[in-house]
């Protein structure tokens, strides 16, 4: 399972990698997000794959490596409500600057 989930971080940050790299803003735009969700895979995979597990520890006596820890789900919730709002934000300037050039070029004009 480790492997999968190691082989799906990698696709994710490469391809938004190589759609960073591309002359469209809007390919820079899916870019930057694909590498938000590869580290959002990245930070949850921390807090270890367990199933079956309670998520909160109910006293110190008890095996902590029997609990799965909340703090990576909260953070990765957070971060794709913060990703979902700046990618809508980078979509509207998008627009915006597409509207002031007539093109979607990341210099603004077209190459000759």
């Amino acid at each position: 399972m480790e492997l999968i989930l190691a082989i799906g971080i990698g696709v994710f940050v490469g391809s938004g990698v190589w759609l960073l790299l591309r002359p469209r803003t809007y390919q820079v735009i899916v870019g930057l997000s694909l590498i938000a969700y590869g580290v959002n895979l990245f930070i949850f995979s921390m807090g270890r794959l367990q199933s079956n597990a309670a998520p909160v520890l109910a006293s110190a006596t008890i095996d902590p490596a029997d609990y799965t820890d909340p703090i990576p789900q909260a953070l990765v919730l957070t971060a794709i409500v913060i990703g979902f709002a700046t990618t809508a934000l980078f979509l509207v300037l998008l627009l915006v600057s597409r509207g002031l050039t007539g093109s979607d070029h990341v210099d603004g004009r077209e190459p000759n």
